[in-house]
């Protein structure tokens, strides 16, 4: 929710951690409300909450080359280039990941 209690996108994890401690997240916010703060703010809750799970080892993104914004919202936040992978409904992907212990930036 944004900070007028309106609902500004979406955010999570792809699901429970795999067999060695990876989690992959996702966030959407909406056209109208990016370029505020938004995405970012998301990310680093994103990043607190795996952090504090014991099993959680690493924090994983898939992003389009293309996405600009997102590239740019990870930057800073300690996201490495780890690969790429094919997602069939987005196509190509960039797979970029962090360990889940390291405190981000504010």
């Amino acid at each position: 929710m944004g900070d007028r209690g309106l609902v500004v996108g979406h955010a999570g994890f792809h699901g429970p951690p795999d067999e060695v401690g990876m989690v992959e997240i996702g966030y959407f916010i909406a056209p109208e409300f990016r370029r505020q703060g938004y995405a970012r703010s998301t990310l680093i809750e994103l990043l607190r909450r795996a952090g504090a799970e014991p099993t959680v080892t690493t924090v994983r993104a898939a992003i389009s080359p293309d996405n600009v914004a997102s590239l740019a919202t990870i930057a800073g936040l300690g996201f490495v280039e780890a690969g790429e992978q094919w997602d069939e409904e987005d196509g190509r992907e960039v797979v970029f990941e962090v360990p889940a212990r390291r405190t981000p930036l504010t």
